[in-house]
């Protein structure tokens, strides 16, 4: 399996009292393979009202460097997450302002201490120290994901209903291959099937999130790219349907709707994410029969067979 592609992570905490344990931590996780996005690492060269700013900062008004950093740590998406570096267990506002946009934009947090000065809802599976962090990330090539008890799965559940958008939409694919190998007649073309934790260790097709002000196919692209690596040319749409109930996706009490398509590719070497743990081309028929789905991708992969069949 080819080797995967480098997980992301912003580093949160107060520069100013704590700026030698954030070039330390930066250095830690760099040299883990994790790559650090922000801070950019520099000298700090001023200081104004407790706000400190940085080399590299594009700018010397505080809110549009805050905005700015906020902006980063909004485009990790799944592929990454925010570490908060809070030694004595206490956050303070610019980082509990990070805090509150890294829960509205669903990005996963992870904290050095408990936290003591603030009321947040943190799930369990959430405090790590960081060189504990980083020998999971290097064994199991993604974060640890947060754990429910069960007594507090309506608290996590309120909070939840509160952060979470009204409708998500997500777009997936069929990805066929039309590479060199050859086939017989009437005989089904490969599709690509990833495993990944997300969905608990089952298969689904590729696919993902769409971003704000990205349109369908755009997001689709994007989606077999980051996580096979692979260009499709995307083709007919195969059907649009709400989310199962009960189907086990890690973001519970949301609305989804799901877009997939068919989309073809010229090669099957596949370069997998940190969404994925492994994959598998193989006829659809065999696909259904063998593999444990996700119900939502089984859904996807039993119409494209029988609308398949139709044409074969």
């Amino acid at each position: 399996m080819v080797l995967k592609e480098k997980i992301k992570c912003v580093l949160h905490g107060s520069f100013r009292r704590n700026f030698d344990l954030v070039k330390e931590m930066h250095t830690l996780f760099t040299n883990a393979g994790i790559d650090v996005v922000a801070p950019d690492i520099s000298k700090i060269v001023d200081e104004k009202d407790g706000f400190v700013y940085l080399q590299q900062d594009q700018s010397k008004d505080y809110r549009m460097t805050e905005l700015l950093y906020l902006k980063t740590a909004a485009e990790l998406g799944s592929g990454g997450f925010s570490y908060y570096l809070n030694p004595h267990g206490r956050l303070g506002t610019s980082t509990s302002y990070e805090l509150a946009v890294d829960q509205l934009t669903n990005t996963r947090y992870f904290f050095m201490m408990p936290l003591r000065d603030h009321p947040a809802y943190i799930p369990h599976n959430s405090i790590w120290k960081p060189e504990k962090l980083v020998e999971y990330v290097q064994q199991h090539h993604h974060y640890p994901p947060p754990i429910i008890p069960r007594n507090e799965k309506k608290i996590y559940r309120l909070m939840q209903e509160l952060i979470l958008p009204g409708s998500i939409i997500a777009v997936g694919a069929i990805i066929v291959d039309h590479s060199s190998k050859r086939y017989r007649s009437k005989q089904e073309r490969d599709i690509l099937l990833v495993k990944t934790h997300k969905w608990g260790g089952r298969y689904s097709i590729v696919g993902g999130k769409v971003q704000r002000k990205e349109r369908l196919a755009d997001a689709l692209h994007r989606e077999i790219k980051e996580e096979s690596g692979l260009d499709a040319n995307i083709h007919e749409s195969i059907c649009t349907f709400d989310e199962l109930r009960g189907s086990g996706y890690f973001i519970p009490d949301a609305h989804r709707v799901f877009a997939d398509n068919v989309a073809e590719v010229g090669r099957r070497r596949i370069i997998l994410n940190d969404e994925a743990e492994e994959y598998q081309w193989m006829p659809p028929s065999a696909v259904l029969r063998d593999l444990n789905l996700e119900p939502n991708a089984k859904i996807t992969v039993e119409q494209y067979r029988q609308r398949h069949m139709r044409v074969a």
